[in-house]
């Protein structure tokens, strides 16, 4: 059995799921690792090749336990690699995250005792320093706030709840998923916008490729992608017409988007970690994803998001369908709890 590191209760553990194909900022992510080894236990599960496997073998400490992700058969990779981790942990306060979050010690522990009264705690990211496209891709954090509330790329969960509904399915967004299978079996979700934990932004390039990717997760929310369906048509309409200058609609839909963002800033403590600046990008966020919509629903029709030589055609399955699947399958924990089950997406 591993140490627990000082400080750390035994009930406490830290899963991050990695698969790279390359190695570019691997120091980083090891110091990280290394730090947060002294916190709490870690598990990384590991799906990169067998070269760059065995490199960060080396790199991480002793104490972490790294290890492949079981065989599976199609689905989200990352979605295997964390049941990986679950099925071979023991302790019952899990920290779910990305390999780009970086969270603090204070932030790690206020996670983990946020589930004192909840099967599931949801914090807030925001990126961590800030190139332009990490700005651009900051407004959809905002709108996202202002509308009810943002997903991260890290979440806090009861092994005992993952146990109860014998995981979550490998669905494309897969936060949302397991927020939803929680939830559905009776599971308290505590949303915390207030926690806010930094993440590192992705190469530019990555920024980009995962655009469409992004709002392929609206078909988990018909209301939403239905939404952003009209508005390109809408904006066209309105642009056609001659009654009002152009310039002027184009000024007030921007200044609705920048609007809209500000008020997403502004909440639960939020202009800590995002700049006044990054409203300004909401009305291009707002562009971008009335085009890619269009192009999501073209991938939709083709079979699904391409991902590790295969489609998945699933974003998320609805609320009603995993409540008949996994309903009263969970018991909540005793405790207070403010709860906001409210679920907007990416």
């Amino acid at each position: 059995m591993r140490a627990t590191p000082e400080g750390a209760g035994p009930d406490t553990e830290y899963i991050l799921p990695l698969r790279w194909a390359e190695d570019s900022g691997v120091e980083e992510l090891a110091a990280y690792i290394s730090e947060l080894a002294t916190w709490t236990r870690v598990t990384v599960v590991d799906g990169s090749p067998a070269e760059l496997f065995a490199r960060h073998r080396v790199l991480f400490p002793a104490s972490v336990r790294h290890l492949p992700p079981d065989a599976t058969r199609g689905g989200n990779g990352k979605v295997a690699a964390v049941l990986t981790a679950v099925r071979r942990s023991t302790a019952e306060r899990l920290v779910i995250a990305d390999d780009d979050v970086r969270y603090t010690r204070e932030g790690l522990a206020e996670a983990f005792a946020a589930l004192d009264d909840a099967e599931l705690v949801r914090p807030q990211n925001y990126f961590a320093p800030l190139p332009w496209h990490a700005r651009w891709d900051t407004a959809r954090t905002l709108i996202n706030r202002a509308f009810a509330g943002d997903f991260p790329g890290t979440l806090a969960v009861r092994r005992s709840a993952l146990a109860a509904t014998d995981g979550y399915a490998g669905v494309l967004f897969e936060n949302l998923e397991l927020i939803r299978t929680v939830t559905a079996a009776g599971g308290r979700e505590k949303q915390m916008p207030a926690l806010l934990v930094a993440r590192r932004p992705p190469t530019s390039r990555h920024f980009f490729n995962q655009l469409v990717r992004q709002a392929y997760d609206d078909f988990a929310q018909p209301a939403r992608l239905f939404t952003e369906l009209a508005a390109l048509p809408v904006l066209a309409v309105v642009l056609a017409q001659r009654r009002v200058p152009r310039a002027l609609w184009v000024l007030a839909l921007a200044g609705a988007a920048v609007g809209i963002a500000e008020i997403g800033r502004r909440r639960d403590g939020g202009t800590a970690a995002f700049p006044a600046d990054t409203v300004l990008f909401a009305p291009l966020w707002v562009l971008e994803r009335a085009v890619c919509v269009w192009l999501a629903l073209a991938l939709r029709a083709g079979g699904g998001v391409p991902y590790a030589g295969a489609r998945i055609k699933t974003a998320a399955h609805s609320q009603a369908a995993l409540r008949c699947r996994h309903g009263g399958k969970i018991q909540p924990v005793q405790g207070t709890h403010n709860q906001n089950g409210t679920q907007h997406g990416s």
